[in-house]
C-alpha cells in the first residue's frame, strides 16, 4: 500500500510539473523581489498581465531535454535535488556508519542504484519470483490474494488504498479505497476516439508487447491486447476526475466482512486481509460502482488475462528498477510518448527520486539540519497569522452570508493548525534493511516498511504531528479532516519567500500560498467539512445557493481556456484549486494592506507595493510545457494549467485594477458584475 495524498488538497502540480524563474540575483531583484529581467515591458499589464510579468522569461528560458514541463516551481526542486544528492552521497561515502542508521540506509540505498554493472547482471531475475507466483495462480480468489500481497511491496493493483482520518469520525483512522487498475493517465486515454488518444493508445500497446516479449512470452502480442482490453473495460466502469472530487458521495462506509456480498465476483475480504485492514471493522469505498465493476470483471474476464494484467503491473511499477531494456521501454512511452519528453533524466536523479520516494522523512532530516535557516520559520508564522486575521475580517464581512454560516466559518477558521519547515518529531525507520547490492529487494522492503506504519495507525488515536509531505518537497497541502495548512520548509525559497526581499512580493508568493491553503477549507469540497475536520453540512440553504452560483462564475471563466486546439480547462475538476488560488491571492492582498497600517506602499523598481503583491503571484506562476504534458495535466489534475493561474485570478480583484488602472476596453477587464468574489 502506498501512503497516498488522496483527500487532501494539495497546492501545487505533481504530475507533470517541475520549476522556473531564476533566483533575483541585482541589488535591486533583491530588494523588491522582482526578476525584472524576465518581465516583457512591450506588453501592457492591461492586455495581457502575465505575459507582462513572464514574457522574457518565456521567450528565452529553453524546456530542459529531461524534462516535460518547466516552471517555478521545478527551479527549487532542481534546488532541493541538487541539494540531496550532496547529502545522500556524502552518506553513500561513509563506509562505516553503523547498520540501521539513516547514513547507511540512505547511502547504500542509491548506492544500490547507481550500480548499473549489478542492475544489469540481474535482469529480470528479482522479480522472478513474483512472475512464477502469478504463473501459479488457479482461481480469481487466489489471485485476489495475490494481488493483496502485491501491494505491500509497492505494486500497483486494482485500486488505491490510503490510511486517514475518518471524516464523520476524525479522531479515528480508516481505510480509504479508490478506484486504479489502469496505467494510463485518465479513462479518455482508452475512452476516446480522438486522433491523439488513438494514437496513444496503439503505443501503449507497442510498450505492453515490448515488455511481455522481455518476460518471455510466447505470445507477447495477443497478452498486451488482453491487457489494454481489460484495462478499457475498466475504465469505463471509473468514475470521471470530477465525480472523484465529490466529498459527499465518495464516503462509503462498507464493513470489510460484507465487501464480497456488496461487491461480488472479487474476494475483496482475503484482498483486504492480507494487507491487515481487516484490523478496523470498515472501510470507506470512494467510487462502490468501480469495485462492483472489477467484480463483474472477474466474473467475465478469463483468469490468464487477470495473470498477464498483473504481470505486466510488476514491470511497470518495477520498471525504474530493472535493466536498460526494461527502464527505456518503460520511458519510451511514459516519458516520451505520454509527456513529450525528449531525453531520460540522468540516473542519479532518478536515484534521489527513489530514495526520497521511499524514504522521505530519513532525507528530509538530513535536508533540514542543513538547510532550512529558523529565521524562516519564525517569518513564515508572523505571516499565517496575518492571513488568518484577513480571512477572519473578509468573512465577518461578506455581503452574501448570512450570521449563522459566518458564525460556522469563523469558528472552522479559529481551529486552523498550522505546520511549518518540518515535523516537531522524525520518523524512526529503525528496522528496515537495506543492502548496496540489492536495489529491487530494497525498494520492496521499503514499500513494505512503509504499508506497516501505515497499518499501525489502526485502532490506534489519530496522531496530528504526522506530517503527509517530506521538508524537501517543493509544494504545501490542506489536510481537511485534521484542518491543518502544511508549508514543508523546500518551498520557502524564491520566487516564493525572498528573506530580504520587501514583504509586498512575499505577500503575492508565499502569502497567496498560504492563502490558497486556507482557502481550501472554504473552497467548493472543503467547506463540507466543519472546524474538528468532520463531514457534516454547517451551510445555510440560502448560503449554499449562493455559494454554488458564485462557484459556478468561476467554473465558466476557466472552461474558456484553450490551451490546445479543442483542449479546454476543466473548470468543474479545478474549481477547488481556483476558489483556492483566488482566495489565497485576494485575501494576501487584504493583508499586505493591512500590514501598511495606513502608510502607502513603498516604491521599489518603480513599482508600488500593490503592483509587486500581483507581480509576485504571476512570476510564481511562469511555467512552460510541452503539448503532450499539457494534455495530460488538463484531463488528469485538478489543477488548472499555471499560465490561467497566474494570469486570471487578478481580474476577479478590483485591488488589480487600481493597482495598474485597467479599464474598460483593456483585455484584462471584466466587469464589476462579472469579477467572482467569494471569500
Amino acid at each position: 500500500m502506498k501512503r497516498l495524498l488522496l483527500g487532501v488538497c494539495v497546492c501545487l502540480i505533481a504530475l507533470t510539473l517541475s520549476i522556473a524563474g531564476q533566483p533575483p540575483q541585482s541589488t535591486a531583484a533583491r530588494a523588491s523581489g522582482i526578476d525584472l529581467a524576465g518581465m516583457d515591458k512591450s506588453v501592457s499589464p492591461r492586455a495581457d498581465f502575465y505575459q507582462y510579468v513572464n514574457g522574457t522569461w518565456l521567450t528565452k528560458t529553453p524546456l530542459p531535454p529531461d524534462k516535460p514541463a518547466y516552471g517555478a516551481f521545478d527551479e527549487l526542486f532542481d534546488a532541493a535535488e541538487r541539494d540531496i544528492r550532496s547529502l545522500i552521497e556524502t552518506a553513500a561515502a561513509q563506509k562505516d556508519s553503523a547498520p540501521g542508521t539513516v547514513p547507511q540506509q540512505v547511502g547504500d540505498f542509491f548506492e544500490s542504484f547507481m550500480n548499473e554493472r549489478r542492475v544489469e547482471e540481474l535482469g529480470l531475475a528479482p522479480v522472478k519470483a513474483h512472475l512464477d507466483r502469478i504463473a501459479a495462480v488457479k482461481t480469481m480468489a487466489e489471485f485476489s490474494k495475490v494481488v493483496g500481497e502485491l501491494s505491500n511491496i509497492g505494486i500497483s493493483g486494482v485500486t488505491g488504498e490510503y490510511i486517514a482520518p475518518d471524516p464523520k469520525n476524525p479522531d479515528a483512522n480508516i481505510v480509504r479505497i479508490s478506484q486504479g487498475g489502469t496505467s494510463l493517465p485518465q479513462r479518455e486515454y482508452y475512452l476516446s476516439a480522438d486522433a491523439k488518444y488513438v494514437e496513444i493508445r496503439a503505443k501503449y500497446l507497442d510498450y505492453l508487447t515490448k515488455i511481455f516479449g522481455l518476460m518471455g512470452s510466447q505470445a507477447a502480442a495477443a497478452d498486451a491486447k488482453s491487457v489494454l482490453g481489460l484495462e478499457t473495460a475498466l475504465a469505463k466502469v471509473q468514475w470521471t476526475p470530477v465525480e472523484s472530487r465529490d466529498a459527499i458521495k465518495t464516503y462509503n462506509k462498507v464493513p470489510v466482512r460484507n465487501m464480497n456480498t456488496e461487491f461480488p465476483g472479487f474476494d475483496w475480504v482475503e484482498w483486504a486481509r492480507v494487507q491487515g485492514y481487516d484490523k478496523t471493522p470498515d472501510v470507506i469505498v470512494s467510487q462502490p460502482s468501480f469495485l462492483s465493476g472489477v467484480g463483474a470483471l472477474a466474473t467475465e474476464t478469463p483468469l490468464d488475462v487477470w495473470k498477464a494484467w498483473l504481470r505486466s503491473k510488476i514491470i511497470t511499477s518495477e520498471g525504474r528498477l530493472l535493466s536498460k531494456p526494461v527502464v527505456d521501454a518503460n520511458f519510451e512511452f511514459f516519458g516520451r510518448t505520454l509527456n513529450g519528453q525528449p531525453e531520460q533524466r540522468e540516473r542519479w536523479k532518478r536515484g534521489v527520486a527513489l530514495v526520497q520516494d521511499r524514504m522521505s522523512e530519513a532525507v528530509g532530516k538530513l535536508y533540514v539540519e542543513k538547510h532550512f535557516p529558523p529565521a524562516a520559520k519564525g517569518r513564515m508564522q508572523a505571516m499565517v497569522a496575518n492571513l488568518i486575521e484577513a480571512y477572519r475580517q473578509s468573512i465577518s464581512t461578506l455581503d452574501w452570508m448570512t450570521a449563522d454560516t459566518k458564525k460556522e466559518a469563523l469558528a472552522k477558521l479559529a481551529k486552523f493548525t498550522t505546520k511549518i519547515g518540518y515535523p516537531d518529531k522524525f520518523r524512526s525507520y529503525s528496522g528496515l534493511s537495506i543492502k548496496n547490492d540489492d536495489l529491487v529487494g530494497n525498494a520492496e522492503r521499503a514499500a513494505k516498511f512503509e504499508t506497516d506504519f501505515e497499518i499501525a495507525k489502526l485502532g490506534r488515536p489519530v496522531d496530528r504531528s504526522l506530517w503527509l509531505m517530506a521538508p524537501q518537497e517543493v509544494n504545501a497541502y490542506y489536510n481537511p479532516v485534521q484542518n491543518e495548512i502544511v508549508f514543508p520548509a523546500a518551498i520557502l525559497q524564491p520566487p516564493f519567500f525572498t528573506f530580504e526581499a520587501d514583504d509586498a512580493v512575499n505577500y503575492g508568493g508565499i502569502g497567496a500560498v498560504i492563502g490558497h491553503e486556507i482557502g481550501h477549507g472554504f473552497d467548493d469540497q472543503g467547506r463540507h467539512y466543519d472546524g474538528d475536520g468532520r463531514l457534516r453540512d454547517w451551510w445555510t440553504k440560502a448560503d449554499d445557493e449562493e455559494f454554488r452560483k458564485r462557484a459556478k462564475m468561476l467554473v465558466e471563466q476557466f472552461d474558456a481556456f484553450e490551451p490546445l486546439p479543442g483542449l479546454h480547462v476543466n473548470g468543474s475538476l479545478t474549481l477547488g484549486e481556483n476558489i483556492g488560488d483566488l482566495g489565497g491571492l485576494s485575501i494576501a492582498f487584504k493583508a499586505y494592506k493591512v500590514s501598511l497600517a495606513g502608510k502607502p506602499s513603498p516604491q521599489i523598481d518603480g513599482f508600488t507595493g500593490e503592483q509587486r503583491v500581483f507581480i509576485g503571484w504571476a512570476q510564481a506562476w511562469r511555467w512552460k510545457a510541452r503539448d503532450e504534458s499539457m494534455r495530460v495535466l488538463v484531463t488528469s489534475n485538478p489543477h488548472a494549467p499555471p499560465p490561467y493561474r497566474g494570469g486570471n485570478p487578478p481580474t476577479n480583484i478590483d485591488g488589480f485594477y487600481e493597482a495598474f488602472g485597467v479599464m474598460p476596453g483593456d483585455k484584462m477587464y471584466r466587469a464589476p458584475d462579472q469579477r467572482v468574489r467569494i471569500w
